[in-house]
């Protein structure tokens, strides 16, 4: 009989350190700044510890596998949205993941007072898991007192549960969560200006707006380094580094700090490698942000005051597509900045497809998009936009006259002190002969890219006058160039092949009388 008290004891003892230990954990990890007493509540933490199943699916960020009996559903499930729903419905709404943050972020010290943030989260027919699990993980990641509100721009969707049974769930988060519905079919940029008027009206704004997707998961300590660079510089656009969650399986996969964003002659924007440039500017730290050329546009911060200066949006644009490179372009000729703070991660699902249609087809709404920001920014640059995709000057783009008084009224930069100073490396040469196709005028045949890829073999094809992949430029540098990549020759007798461009002559140099 003893024994079995002495046993209870014990197990009791056990329980009350363990609970102490939660308590006190919880306390300094994420209340020693809270001035609010509200801030000091424990109770929403402790029951998360409490009921998290960390062998659950997904947790940890680890992939789910679904059985091969439940394929064939699952396939059918995934072209709704274009991911495995499957898996993601098999998750848990606040999955716990890996700190993917490099060692020096880890012990970084941010200031007390940032400025907060009103969180833009813009979806159309969305699935329930993957927009639940982004505000769960905004919510659950962000210290309580930087998170003013989140704004759901819901963009004219169909399904029936993000309608009411959304606008009951959103009302039991302990985070002031708004739905804001779009009348008709509208798109991402028209949507997103719409959730930041409505933060701008709102009497409890925040002073940064933050805009995410709606199929993201944020880390650990990812909003504060966002918060403290505007802080530091309210002209700085900032944004986390962009982890990858599998379309597939869900599993959660560190992004690179050692990339940044640029684009090609297409104007599609594209990762590249961090120059040795920059990481001579940054001393080899690399926990220090990445001044970044172009952002790839779904997730960034920015003061509300100097989005509004900045000129949002450009409304002319519709639903998706070129918005970034016209921001980034923007931002850097009119005196601000843009970065990649490589201590804020947030996961983003990166789908193959989009499960969407777009009003007059993709295409073409991309490259009315593209021809503004062409006509708006890129000065006589347009041009090798324009000669690789003529198509695109048939497309009406529209009344840019407001945006050129803009760039006036802000007295911007030309294109070419952006790309001398801001995109050296672009894939758009800064000097160059000339633009267009190389002609055999004998056999009528064109010097063709074929499509290929780098250490691939250059071809000839019949001249069709069309552009695209029979367009080279004469650099100043004496280059044929297609795009980012440069015709090199190591033997006499060839072959040419299509190699990176590296500006040192050599197999690379090509002279013309």
């Amino acid at each position: 009989m003893r024994r079995f008290i002495y046993c209870k004891v014990v197990l009791a003892t056990s329980l009350l350190w363990v609970l102490l230990d939660v308590f006190l954990l919880l306390y300094f990890s994420e209340c020693n700044k809270c001035d609010d007493k509200k801030e000091r509540s424990l109770l929403p933490a402790l029951r998360a510890v409490i009921s998290r199943n960390q062998e659950g699916p997904g947790e940890m960020g680890k992939a789910v596998l679904i059985p091969k009996d439940e394929q064939e559903k699952m396939k059918e499930l995934f072209k709704i949205n274009q991911f495995n729903l499957m898996a993601s419905d098999l998750i848990a709404l606040n999955r716990s993941l890996p700190d993917v943050r490099l060692d020096g972020c880890k012990t970084k010290v941010y200031p007390e007072e940032l400025p907060n943030t009103s969180v833009v989260i813009v979806f159309h027919n969305e699935a329930w898991s993957t927009l639940l699990r982004t505000v769960a993980s905004v919510i659950n990641r962000s210290p309580p007192r930087l998170l003013q509100e989140i704004i759901l721009v819901d963009d004219a969707s169909e399904r029936e549960f993000l309608k009411a049974s959304l606008e009951n769930y959103v009302k039991t988060l302990e985070v002031p969560v708004r739905i804001l519905r779009m009348e008709q079919r509208s798109g991402l940029i028209r949507a997103r200006l719409r959730g930041a008027a409505a933060s701008t009206a709102a009497a409890s704004k925040g002073q940064v707006i933050t805009f995410l997707d709606a199929h993201c998961e944020c880390t650990l300590g990812w909003l504060e380094p966002l918060l403290a660079r505007i802080k530091e510089d309210r002209k700085t656009v900032v944004c986390p580094i962009i982890d990858v969650i599998s379309d597939d399986t869900f599993e959660y996969m560190a992004g690179s700090d050692m990339t940044y964003g640029g684009f090609n002659w297409k104007l599609n924007f594209r990762w590249y490698p961090v120059p040795q440039r920059e990481m001579d500017r940054r001393k080899g730290d690399r926990t220090l942000p990445v001044r970044t050329p172009t952002m790839a546009g779904g997730l960034f911060s920015i003061d509300r005051n100097y989005f509004e200066e900045i000129g949002t949006y450009d409304a002319g644009m519709d639903i998706w597509g070129g918005e970034n490179l016209e921001m980034s372009f923007r931002v850097w000729q009119c005196g601000g900045s843009l970065e990649i703070v490589t201590c804020s991660h947030v996961g983003h699902v990166f789908r193959k497809a989009t499960p969407y249609t777009f009003p007059g087809g993709t295409g073409h709404v991309i490259n009315k998009n593209n021809r503004r920001l062409a006509e708006v920014w890129m000065d006589d640059f347009k041009d090798f936009f324009y000669i690789i995709s003529p198509g695109v000057v048939k497309v009406d783009y529209g009344d840019v006259s407001v945006r050129k008084a803009l760039r006036e009224s802000l007295k911007c930069k030309p294109f070419s002190w952006y790309l001398e100073n801001i995109y050296p490396d672009s894939q758009i040469p800064r000097r160059y002969y000339s633009l267009g196709e190389i002609r055999n005028v004998e056999t009528n045949q064109c010097l063709d890219n074929m499509g290929r890829k780098e250490n691939e073999k250059v071809g000839f094809f019949n001249c069709h006058g069309m552009g695209g992949n029979q367009v080279f430029s004469y650099t100043a540098d004496k280059e044929i160039r297609t795009d980012d990549l440069c015709l090199d020759v190591s033997r006499l007798n060839g072959p040419v092949l299509m190699l990176k461009c590296h500006h040192m002559r050599g197999n690379q140099l090509w002279e013309y009388d």
